[in-house]
């Protein structure tokens, strides 16, 4: 069976809200979907998923995670060809400019990897509303598509 991974960053509750969402989703769709919080999750257990998926909130003026520091710096050391990955997350648009980088950042550290990109960056202003799920649950479906073997 195809298995995920959705690692996310909280501080208010809506990147869990946002991972959880994609979990069902990715549930939905026939996957075994491990949840984990960053602080809690080594990179290399990525390594037994097919599917990645991470959902970082951006602090302040363009910082990433506090906490998913290590896990982020950890990304470098991995080889994760053959891994299709998505990246969403929420921030404030009162950052303006520094809007969600975070999403970015990880985007870009997932491609650094070899992973491959499944689907486009999901960037939601602070807590997922009813667009926002269906905007996930569209995430969802196209990163499983990308999945080699996907039915």
């Amino acid at each position: 069976m195809t298995q995920a991974h959705v690692v996310f960053a909280t501080i208010t509750g809506n990147n869990e809200d946002i991972a959880d969402i994609v979990t069902e989703g990715l549930e939905d769709l026939g996957l075994t979907v491990q949840e984990t919080e960053i602080s809690q999750t080594d990179p290399e257990e990525l390594l037994e998923s097919d599917l990645i998926v991470i959902c970082p909130y951006t602090y302040d003026e363009g910082n990433l995670p506090e906490e998913g520091l290590d896990f982020f710096d950890d990304l470098a050391d991995l080889d994760l060809t053959g891994k299709i990955f998505g990246v969403a997350g929420s921030g404030d648009v009162f950052y303006q400019e520094f809007y969600n980088v975070a999403v970015d950042k990880f985007a870009d550290a997932l491609k650094q990897t070899g992973a491959t990109q499944g689907a486009p960056n999901v960037k939601i202003n602070l807590d997922p509303d009813e667009a926002d799920i269906e905007t996930l649950d569209q995430f969802s479906k196209t990163l499983v598509e990308h999945l080699p073997h996907a039915d």
